[in-house]
């Protein structure tokens, strides 16, 4: 798991007027509404006796502890300990770590790591999202399995025949041939467009948007951004697009949370979204039931130790940008967390650490940068 990456935390719609708890890279973490309305993350390890700040309350703008007052403002500042009577000076390093974030596409997202902000990775963008023509459903799916396998499986264009129903024309006896295909790079990952010959047309609504001059074929265009996000774009005819961004949060090794939101530009009823989740649910089921089985669970630090063909060069690309962002020093030591999760609290750290050495917890350890890594990625200077 990686830090110094934007993750979807919630939807927007569940942070409310109560703390809420999420578990994100191994660690929990703390969202709460200032009276302004504006959503803050904290690090949900309290400094004084590592109480849950998520099974507090809010007091105005600051998040109290449940279990000896102790508030804490949107910056993770203590500005309240009552133990110590009104008017005493606080510790400076009665504190914890605060994340930025940042609400989009109907979800919570934070940035979990200490880069400044000009430096920060972009949010995979969903440039559908709010436009006139389109609706978007979003669905929220908790696995048992790696992120990266997941993301893998993205881009691999030859599980389509074999997993899915809804993917391609199935021809007993006459397999589908992946055709070489053009690696689309962009800053922050690649993709690929392949065109698959069309299943026969299983929805009456997506039957009538079917241009029936044109050749039967799925153009599905897929692509990866960052450590953790992709894109699938489908158009099962030239008048029907949809536009899937899967934003994939690790929670643990082994464990992730995706928030899938797929947009539409036909069937813009209200009442065909339980049709379109069904259908997305269906097709990440089948996902999922290989998925699970995948051994490794983790994604393997060596392709000798697999197979891998021609159809799998965006996956083996996949795997050198990993790399990439490992040789940037931000990988987590995955190992050394696990010797000590009984004894040591860590947190990620915010970028507040930057400029102050004045922490409780100890920053999550991470494995080390590696001076010379070609092809390291540009760090960007978009603002979220």
């Amino acid at each position: 798991m990686f830090i110094n990456f934007w993750y979807a935390a919630e939807l927007a719609g569940n942070v409310t007027d109560k703390p809420v708890g999420v578990r994100m890279l191994g660690h929990d973490f703390v969202l709460f509404r200032d009276t302004q309305g504006k959503v803050h993350c904290l690090s949900n390890v309290c400094a004084h006796r590592g109480a849950a700040l998520a099974d507090g309350k809010l007091k105005g703008d600051c998040i109290e502890c449940p279990y000896h007052g102790w508030r804490y403002d949107a910056d993770g500042i203590c500005t309240t300990v009552p133990s110590l009577g009104s008017g005493a000076n606080i510790p400076k390093r009665a504190r914890v770590d605060s994340y930025p974030t940042v609400e989009r596409y109907g979800l919570v997202f934070a940035f979990l790591g200490d880069l400044p902000e000009g430096q920060r990775p972009p949010i995979m963008p969903c440039r559908e999202w709010g436009q006139d023509g389109w609706r978007a459903t979003t669905i929220v799916f908790d696995w048992d399995f790696d992120y990266k396998r997941s993301l893998e499986n993205a881009l691999d264009p030859a599980h389509n025949e074999f997993v899915h129903t809804t993917h391609i024309d199935r021809q007993e006896g006459k397999a589908f041939q992946v055709p070489d295909l053009e690696l689309i790079n962009h800053e922050w990952g690649t993709g690929f467009h392949i065109e698959m010959p069309a299943p026969p047309m299983f929805e009456e609504k997506m039957a009538a948007t079917a241009d029936r001059n044109k050749p039967s074929i799925f153009h599905i265009y897929v692509g990866y951004h960052g450590i953790s996000s992709f894109w699938t774009f489908i158009e099962p005819t030239p008048r029907f697009l949809r536009r899937q961004h899967f934003y994939e949060t690790p929670v643990e090794p082994g464990r992730t949370r995706i928030f899938t939101i797929d947009m539409r530009n036909a069937m813009l009823d209200p009442a065909d979204d339980a049709r379109m989740i069904k259908m997305d649910t269906m097709v990440a089921n089948e996902d999922g039931r290989v998925l699970r089985g995948l051994r490794p669970v983790l994604q393997p630090a060596n392709n000798t130790r697999e197979n891998l063909v021609p159809a799998d060069k965006h996956v083996a690309h996949y795997r050198e940008k990993v790399k990439e962002y490992e040789a940037l020093g931000w990988r987590i030591d995955q190992d050394e967390i696990a010797q000590n999760r009984l004894k040591v609290v860590y947190a990620i750290p915010s970028p507040a650490r930057r400029t102050s050495r004045n922490w409780t917890l100890e920053s999550v350890p991470l494995l080390p940068a590696k001076k010379a890594a070609a092809g390291n990625p540009q760090v960007s200077t978009s603002k979220q």
